[in-house]
């Protein structure tokens, strides 16, 4: 690592995505050989108890219980923030006119307006800025990119993504955070959606107009009591609230090459524990994916013989495979988790080696809008362009 100072990273929020990142952090140095050393500094968190365990628990140096004090400290290098939407605005902005570099989980915040506050603050301060989308760092999903880029498609003519969930079926479900707008500011379209979108954009290109429909099945559930990762509690007489996010969300788009785009996002997908999918069609061939099975590419050729083509299951998991000569003998696979391993491996090399990282807050903001333009189609019932956005 050439001497160089470690890269001290302080991280609010220590849940679900905080586990992940932590994870992440530490996995990082073992596995990968960055051109800078990670330092896990602080991590923080509203209740002392809790950050406390989590510091101990994921292996931190140290705690912080205020957001804004971590922020200005001169032993922090970079802000990972893994909190809830409503907080995303304000705290990488501060993060970010205090000098210091930012990752953010999705969605990038509340709404495009936000969003685009968020990325002039990151741009006007110069610091490096990349957004959690960690499904593009999934092998699998890079050597589909590998393959449309090199023409092993030829031209697209469809993109069909879905994300399906079941977790909120349960009327009794109570009235966790993301089911809340103020705080997650929408419900599946910003939550399962917003990856579909991204992973849209990546592979085929930008959308150029959109339009939706959703609906919310359940419009009351008992207001939680506690809640932890996607879980919540409520008790059997608790009062009921409004839910105001979508439960799914469906649109149609095109794409600036012409390419037809659809998109599913709901969590009332009966079976459907945590089903990320997409397949896209060209002239040449077809490919398609589904996250359960995330060391696996499936690709349709239309140009081999007549008679032997069909869908061939590829196995990306061979050190030729991106990431793979970092962990272990061909097909001993990988998952979920190693996703955001890849990611911060790639943002602390941006920021060691001085150059952009990807995706960053542009395509988070490019995401705030599509996912803007769907509900305001939604509302106005036709077809919204993106350059009015």
């Amino acid at each position: 690592m050439g001497g160089k100072q470690p890269i001290r990273v302080g991280m609010i929020g220590y849940k679900f995505m905080g586990k992940a990142h932590s994870n992440a952090y530490r996995k990082v140095g073992m596995f990968f050989d960055p051109d800078r050393e990670v330092r896990m500094s602080a991590i923080c968190g509203r209740d002392e108890e809790g950050v406390r365990q989590a510091r101990d628990k994921f292996g931190w140096e140290g705690y912080e219980t205020d957001w804004r004090k971590l922020v200005r400290r001169d032993d922090i290098d970079l802000i990972d923030v893994t909190t809830p939407s409503d907080f995303h605005k304000e705290i990488a902005i501060a993060a970010a006119e205090n000098g210091k570099h930012v990752f953010c989980e999705k969605p990038l915040a509340l709404n495009l307006a936000d969003a685009r506050e968020i990325l002039a603050a990151v741009q006007k301060a110069g610091v490096r800025h990349q957004i959690g989308f960690n499904y593009r760092f999934a092998p699998a999903i890079l050597l589909a990119k590998k393959m449309i880029d090199e023409g092993r498609l030829g031209r697209i003519f469809h993109f069909r993504g879905m994300y399906l969930q079941d977790f909120v079926i349960d009327p009794s479900f109570p009235l966790v955070w993301r089911l809340d707008k103020k705080v997650a500011g929408s419900g599946s379209l910003g939550d399962l959606g917003a990856h579909v979108v991204d992973l849209a954009r990546y592979l085929v290109g930008d959308l150029v107009q959109v339009i939706g429909h959703n609906k919310t099945f359940i419009k009351e559930r008992p207001l939680v009591e506690h809640m932890t990762g996607l879980s919540g509690k409520a008790s059997d007489n608790a009062p009921r609230g409004i839910v105001d996010v979508d439960d799914a969300t469906m649109f149609l788009g095109e794409f600036d090459n012409g390419a037809m785009c659809t998109i599913e996002a709901t969590r009332f997908a009966q079976g459907h524990k945590n089903d990320l999918s997409f397949e896209i069609n060209g002239e040449k061939g077809s490919i398609r994916f589904f996250l359960p099975r995330i060391n696996e590419l499936e690709f349709f050729d239309a140009t081999s013989d007549a008679g032997l083509q069909g869908f061939a299951t590829i196995q990306v998991s061979e050190e030729i495979h991106p990431y793979w000569s970092h962990w272990w003998p061909a097909a001993h696979v990988i998952g979920y988790e190693h996703t955001f391993v890849h990611e911060m491996y790639e943002f602390v090399q941006a920021i060691a080696n001085d150059r952009p990282a990807s995706p960053d807050f542009e395509d988070g903001m490019q995401c705030s809008r599509i996912l803007e333009a769907v509900d305001k189609s939604i509302e106005e019932r036709q077809w919204i362009r993106l350059d009015s956005m």
